[in-house]
């Protein structure tokens, strides 16, 4: 069984001030999309940045029947959201914005605007499969390219690309906090009793603080000697399956010419103790082209596929 994320890139119809500006080039989109799942063919995907749920619907459509997706109900300034699609039925169980209790609301912006829930939903849904119940929740948290006020991308000066990338930061731990809060509620006390994976586009890389407040106890990371040895922690934890990817294929984005992970698969103990395989791209090939992306998401409003490669993981039933 495959699982996997990947961040779509701006999936709009066409005609909309975010999306293709074009018919042919909204179909050129969607066929190197669906050349990609075809190929990786996983049981289920989790998806970012769906501008519209109809333009989901269309990517399914071309991968032939038996799919299924649904998307988030919560949408952020610009319609982008999460989502699955997937071979597998799956039933959805929660989406979900707010911040958990005692987590104050944030600053987002210098006149002193705060916000006490994400950007976009946290979508999750349970999938029966041979190895039992699924649980599996999709996130999409505050990216680390920064907009400043008028919908600007560049800053007037210095003072103010430092004040909107600590709202930014601010933004991304808070809902790294609640998307932590989700996971707790999934593993039920107990993830060595229950498949539960936290997947999606962190954006940040593994060691960031913001995606290590989502491992829960400390220790026993891939790699290292308490990897094997069961203890306590086990329970709560969750695993990045990022040390098990090819270091050659360590890449979900390239940033400015950097090479980055941002995007994620994490697994409960009972899973993460059944991957046999994890990846970049397509399992067997070489890492898809990704283009070298900068700080204006628009600028590739045309552009077919994605600029980041899937990530995914092989677990055994």
């Amino acid at each position: 069984m495959l699982l996997g994320t990947w961040n779509l890139e701006n999936l709009y119809r066409p005609g909309g001030p975010y999306g293709p500006g074009d018919k042919a080039s909204y179909e050129a989109k969607l066929a190197a999309l669906a050349a990609v799942i075809t190929e990786l063919d996983p049981a289920l995907l989790g998806v970012q940045e769906v501008g519209e749920p109809e333009a989901l619907g269309d990517l399914a459509g071309l991968l032939g029947g038996g799919w299924h997706f649904s998307t988030s109900w919560h949408a952020d300034g610009r319609g982008i959201r999460v989502g699955f699609l997937g071979r597998v039925p799956f039933t959805v169980l929660s989406d979900r914005t707010g911040f958990p209790p005692r987590l104050r609301p944030v600053q987002v912006a210098d006149e002193g605007t705060v916000v006490s829930e994400s950007g976009r939903g946290f979508l999750t849904i349970e999938a029966e499969t041979e190895g039992g119940p699924l649980r599996v929740a999709v996130a999409h948290l505050k990216s680390k390219l920064l907009s400043y006020p008028d919908g600007r991308f560049q800053p007037r000066d210095e003072g103010e690309r430092a004040r909107y990338g600590a709202y930014a930061l601010y933004r991304r731990a808070a809902e790294a906090t609640a998307l932590r809060a989700l996971a707790d509620e999934l593993l039920d006390g107990d993830g060595r009793l229950r498949d539960v994976v936290v997947l999606g586009d962190l954006n940040d890389e593994v060691q960031a603080a913001t995606t290590q407040i989502l491992l829960g106890p400390p220790g026993s990371e891939i790699g290292t000697p308490g990897y094997e040895a069961p203890d306590k922690g086990d329970a709560a934890r969750l695993w990045d399956v990022a040390p098990l990817i090819p270091a050659a294929e360590r890449y979900s984005r390239i940033n400015s010419g950097r090479r980055e992970l941002i995007d994620h698969v994490l697994c409960s103990h009972r899973l993460v103790h059944r991957v046999t395989e994890a990846g970049t791209g397509l399992p067997g090939e070489e890492p898809l082209r990704l283009p070298s992306v900068g700080a204006d998401p628009g600028a590739r409003r045309d552009a077919a596929g994605s600029d980041h490669a899937p990530v995914w993981v092989r677990v055994e039933s």
